[in-house]
């Protein structure tokens, strides 16, 4: 199971291609221990999901933590790395659709209508088709100007999911053991229907209510829907590369500087080294890191005590292309995991991929190496024996 999640990823595939993948591929199976080549799954694709949810975030740093521990005694990483770190913190996207109020609405009709069927529960009106109706003229309307018509079908759609929802709680009242497993999902569509436009705390998916709006003043995306996670990577450039020596979510959308001990804190957990120095950028002015933790540096910070500590605060930045690799190369841009325990799941698990892929890119590295220094030592040979041939 370790090996699957590793290779997945390492690779940023799903279970499903993953598991395809492990079938044809021979190397896959070498990697997960197996001695002879498997032509049928030992596992069904959902043992990934249940093996996930028992083991949990917790004992997954352990994953993390051995992919650190590669890396050091490969050779592409030393200890004196693991003292100087990055951190930073970025917004892991949940695979939702972009959140509109129409689209929600929409939704929350389906979702009832469903909740119905399964139950058995008659209905006075389904609202299906008047619903999609609603919600095809307000994305037809909102872009060409006629807001006020735009905004008419989406109080109808609002009504409309107000009606069924009243219709459905009235039906279940009757009924207190299906009342009690259709509990939840009429606590989402009545939190649907009681949120405003500008409250905080909304829900932005029904199947994800953990999902937060976060901005962090980007120009090509204003918002994104997710949760923000908190990485350390290491500031000097390893042999290696930038290896992740920490990730971990942060719910609640907690100020930047409000997460950094608890990143150092992982950070020391991992490699059982201690920090002496972290660098971070301008939102974490007002961490809550003490001295005991590490030196904090801040960019823009004058003053520096000594030339060192300058040049690898002008390093602070070479984050921001590993958290690219990431989300481009991983699974951070789109976390298909469900709940908050997935996000954490999936932050932990994209760290190690990346880790791997390191590791990987510097295993070539070394044997190309070891190769050209085999044909140059060869080449040598030849041309001393040559002259005695002669």
């Amino acid at each position: 199971m370790v090996g699957l999640h590793l290779l997945k990823h390492m690779k940023g595939l799903s279970d499903e291609q993953v598991c395809a993948q492990w079938l044809e591929n021979p190397y896959f199976q070498a990697f997960c221990g197996e001695t002879y080549f498997q032509h049928s799954l030992p596992l069904d694709r959902s043992s990934m999901s249940r093996w996930r949810g028992r083991v949990g975030p917790d004992r997954l740093e352990a994953v993390l933590a051995e992919t650190i521990a590669a890396a050091m005694k490969g050779g592409a990483m030393q200890t004196k790395h693991v003292e100087r770190v990055t951190v930073d913190t970025t917004v892991q996207t949940k695979a939702v659709a972009h959140p509109t109020d129409s689209h929600l609405l929409y939704r929350g009709i389906e979702w009832l209508n469903r909740l119905a069927k399964a139950h058995a529960i008659p209905l006075r009106q389904s609202f299906l088709r008047l619903g999609k109706h609603a919600q095809r003229e307000v994305g037809r309307l909102i872009h060409t100007g006629a807001r006020k018509q735009a905004m008419r079908h989406l109080r109808k759609l609002r009504t409309y999911l107000g009606r069924l929802h009243r219709d459905v709680g009235r039906k279940l009242e009757d009924q207190p053991l299906v009342r009690e497993m259709c509990r939840e999902t009429m606590a989402r569509i009545a939190r649907l229907l009681a949120q405003r436009k500008d409250d905080k705390h909304k829900l932005y998916a029904l199947h994800a209510p953990e999902v937060e709006c976060i901005g962090k003043g980007k120009a090509r995306v204003r918002w994104e829907f997710g949760v923000k996670v908190s990485f350390a990577v290491t500031n000097a450039r390893a042999p290696g590369g930038e290896f992740v020596l920490g990730a971990r979510a942060c719910p609640g959308n907690p100020y930047d500087g409000h997460t950094l001990k608890a990143q150092l804190d992982q950070v020391e957990r991992l490699t059982g080294q201690t920090v002496a120095r972290a660098y971070v950028d301008l939102g974490y002015r007002g961490h809550d890191a003490t001295a005991a933790h590490a030196e904090i540096y801040i960019s823009r910070q004058r003053n520096l005590p000594s030339p060192t500590i300058k040049h690898e605060l002008r390093r602070r930045s070479a984050i921001e292309p590993v958290i690219g690799h990431l989300k481009s190369d991983g699974l951070l841009e789109r976390n298909q995991l469900a709940g908050e325990r997935g996000d954490a799941i999936n932050a932990i698990l994209t760290a190690a991929g990346h880790n791997l892929r390191l590791l990987l890119a510097w295993l070539r590295c070394l044997a190309a190496w070891v190769i050209r220094i085999l044909l140059s030592l060869s080449a040598d040979i030849d041309t001393a024996i040559s002259p005695q041939a002669a």
